[in-house]
């Protein structure tokens, strides 16, 4: 049983100048290469923040998903997952993400109606979906392998 509350620690230290990249660090002290995207006027080469919160929206629900089909004993070949954010500017004009549409892909789950509720379930229960304001639209596509 997971005992509350949590804690995931993260650390990252940088130089000053827009086109200078740097490294941040996860709670297992891995080294992810961080940048400022060129859509940002910076030099990409490495993860942006937005890449970091598309990939933790995405993510999340891959891991919710594993999580719940175990404990439902459902079992499936693959889960795909393809997501897109949208940065935009809020009505006073701030910018945020605004949107993230998420495509998702199972193939051959051991029983289809079980894998679609637990789909849904998963939408439900992931915690970071959860968490944020942004709008979230997902389609889901239940397939067999050919």
């Amino acid at each position: 049983m997971v005992q509350y509350p949590l804690k995931f620690s993260v650390t990252a230290e940088l130089e000053s100048g827009i086109s200078k990249n740097w490294s941040s660090r996860d709670n297992e002290s891995r080294t992810i290469p961080v940048a400022i995207p060129p859509e940002f006027e910076g030099p990409g080469g490495g993860c942006s923040p937005e890449d970091f919160f598309a990939l933790a929206l995405l993510n999340c629900f891959a891991a919710t998903f594993k999580v719940i089909a175990e404990r439902s004993q459902l079992n499936f070949k693959s889960l795909r997952l393809e997501g897109v954010l949208t940065v935009d500017r809020d009505p006073q004009g701030k910018p945020w993400m605004a949107q993230f549409d998420m495509g998702v892909t199972l193939v051959s789950p051991s029983d289809r109606s079980r894998a679609e509720r637990l789909l849904k379930k998963t939408s439900e229960s992931c915690l970071i979906h959860q968490s944020v304001k942004t709008a979230i639209s997902t389609r889901y596509e239940i397939t067999d392998e050919m």
